[in-house]
């Protein structure tokens, strides 16, 4: 079953790297709000500098042909008038009468070379000030998208994570945060682009309908080139995120299980393997870059067409005359034609990123409504002092509805008391231990769990897990130092206290021999320390803070004989006054439980001591028999 729903959550994450979705989206845009709200006059200074900026693109053009059809032109005009009218007199050209005429326009000019450069660094600020202010509200929206996010996976029930890869959700939390991460910038930018083309039309039109009208005529064929392009780069692009999945996905399986590759030789016929998923992706790559490279060719043609348009049909109108072409126009036409079609090629080119930061505001938002398993109901109590009582009252569970793996389990362990849990695989041992933490929710019209006589569902989670602790199986130490892994979370205790914790289980020896002793930086997972030592921090660490209820699930299998006969020593003064459930197969831990319990398909079949099981000659003594036996020969 579990194969099944790793098929099913692979194939809805895959069609999820693939899906798009829409340029806008309501709902997305509405959740991100409250993010972006702490950055409002971030945001507002943006718009203003990018309203700003847009101008001074737009104003070049047109000050360029101001200048020509104004100061140049009367003064052109001046000077001609001048020549003709000393000729006709007959007398010599006065080039300082004919400077002090033109004075005027050259200081006209001189006005217009300073208000290009106020253009410019206006144009430079503004730019500068757009990018910056949406560089932080990005990182800001980052920042509180990525914690918000991260709280809300850690809310969640264990059953979320036995159904959701661990890659799917570095995904969100890396992959789709980042993406989103662009899209306010992505807005802004998109507006500067639809607001610059929007005036660039204005000015064309007003400075001549007609042969703006006539220059605009190749829009209707870049209309048809976009759409077309789209439709395939969309496809392209697609592809590549859905090949670059697979590659992660072969690769993160193959380190995680290097192991089994190099105990198995498999190295080659993986690299094939791996060979064969990664020539698809680059093949996307090259394929969409096709795509890519052939937008751009298209739109300059185009560029050029309009521009030879706009000379072709403007010389013919150009002039001085009144209701001629002033020049000046003609040389802003083509400036601006020039710069009509930068923001049609951005906006093409932002189009699918729009797309995809959509998508992935859609995949973040859908993860975060995802309401968690496990929640204190609303008139949650605190958990009082526990005593270490525990009853299982005709408890059933399931992880997927119509297989249940534990049924009507009634089992009650009283303070002080160490009760054994045994049984077969799949029998339900790991799954007793794990709702009793509320890992699982248990509904309520399928049994109790009571500690002290109190229900646990009832009370504040944190409260009633804060005063017990669990060993697993495989020893789980993050990256840090030895006495911050035994600290974890009770960073409050002393050094002395946890000191304390390592000596009873046997591993302050150890960590005294370590480079640093407590200071020793442990690598991700502890690997820079064996398996047994990996084990006795793990042990250290649940006991620090003194619980009072303790759960041993197969603490010790994976440890070797003597680091087990250390700990079995360090147990028996440890368990002393708590309550302990233990789930083992070593024979040792079993015999010195106060009860056992047999578990078969999810059932208690048999309970007692030791001897008492064994009188009994069923289930217990068969597997005593077939396995317990054969490790105490050993």
């Amino acid at each position: 079953m579990n194969l099944g729903l790793g098929g099913m959550s692979a194939s809805r994450g895959q069609a999820d790297e693939e899906f798009f979705g829409s340029v806008y989206d309501q709902k997305v845009i509405l959740r991100l709000l409250p993010y972006i709200k702490p950055f409002t006059p971030l945001v507002i200074a943006s718009f203003a500098s990018m309203l700003i900026y847009t101008f001074t693109l737009v104003a070049v053009p047109w000050l360029i042909h101001w200048g020509i059809d104004n100061p140049i032109k009367d003064g052109l005009q001046t000077a001609t008038d001048y020549k003709a009218s000393v000729n006709q007199a007959g007398e010599e050209t006065n080039l300082a009468q004919l400077k002090e005429l033109l004075s005027p326009h050259i200081k006209i000019l001189n006005i217009l070379f300073v208000v290009f450069i106020i253009n410019a660094f206006t144009n430079w600020g503004t730019n500068y000030l757009q990018q910056y202010a949406m560089q932080k509200v990005g990182q800001g929206v980052l920042y509180r998208l990525r914690r918000a996010l991260f709280g809300h996976v850690q809310k969640q029930s264990l059953s979320y994570f036995d159904k959701t890869e661990v890659g799917r959700l570095m995904s969100r939390v890396q992959g789709d945060v980042g993406q989103l991460q662009e899209f306010a910038a992505l807005v802004v930018m998109s507006l500067g682009e639809l607001l610059s083309l929007v005036g660039i039309v204005i000015a064309l039109l007003v400075m001549d309908l007609e042969l703006g009208l006539i220059t605009m005529g190749v829009l209707p064929v870049l209309m048809i080139i976009t759409v077309i392009w789209q439709k395939y780069a969309k496809k392209a692009f697609s592809e590549i995120r859905r090949r670059i999945a697979i590659v992660n996905a072969a690769f993160n399986e193959n380190i995680s299980g290097v192991r089994v590759v190099q105990s198995l030789n498999r190295q080659e016929r993986n690299l094939e393997i791996f060979d064969e998923k990664n020539t698809a992706h680059r093949w996307s790559n090259v394929i969409a870059g096709r795509y890519a490279a052939g937008l751009l060719p298209a739109v300059d043609i185009l560029t050029a067409v309009a521009i030879g348009l706009a000379l072709y049909f403007g010389s013919k109108l150009v002039g001085l005359d009144e209701g001629q072409l002033l020049p000046g126009v003609l040389v802003a036409f083509v400036m601006y034609v020039q710069r009509f079609f930068d923001p049609i090629r951005n906006l093409t080119q932002q189009y699918t990123q729009l797309q995809r930061s959509m998508a992935s505001g859609a995949r973040i938002f859908d993860l975060m409504d995802r309401e968690p398993e496990l929640v204190d109901i609303d008139d949650a109590i605190e958990m009082p002092e526990i005593k270490g009582n525990v009853e299982f009252k005709n408890v059933s569970f399931r992880y997927v509805e119509g297989e249940d793996v534990l049924k009507g389990i009634n089992l009650t362990v009283n303070a002080g008391e160490t009760v054994a849990v045994v049984g077969p695989t799949g029998a339900g041992k790991t799954s007793i231990v794990s709702i009793l933490s509320r890992f699982y929710p248990v509904k309520r019209d399928e049994g109790e769990i009571l500690i002290d006589g109190i229900d646990i569902r009832d009370v504040k989670r944190a409260s009633v897990v804060g005063q017990m602790s669990m060993v697993l199986q495989e020893p789980y130490l993050f990256s840090g130092t030895v006495m911050g892994n035994i600290k974890y979370n009770h960073v409050d205790v002393t050094d002395e206290k946890a000191i304390s914790s390592a000596k009873v289980v046997g591993a302050h020896e150890f960590i005294m021999q370590l480079e640093g002793g407590y200071d020793t930086f442990l690598s991700e997972r502890g690997a820079n320390i064996s398996l047994g030592q990996r084990q006795l921090i793990s042990f250290a660490r649940a006991i620090v803070d003194d619980p009072k209820i303790l759960i041993l699930d197969e603490a010790t299998a994976s440890i070797d004989s003597h680091t087990e006969l250390v700990i079995q020593t360090a147990l028996r003064k440890l368990l002393e006054g708590r309550t302990a459930i233990v789930i083992a197969h070593r024979l040792s831990t079993i015999r010195g439980a106060d009860k056992i319990v047999v578990l078969e398909s999810g059932e208690v079949v048999e309970e007692g001591n030791h001897r008492e099981l064994m009188d009994k000659d069923g289930l217990y003594a068969h597997l005593y028999n077939m396995n317990f036996q054969s490790i105490e020969d050993l």
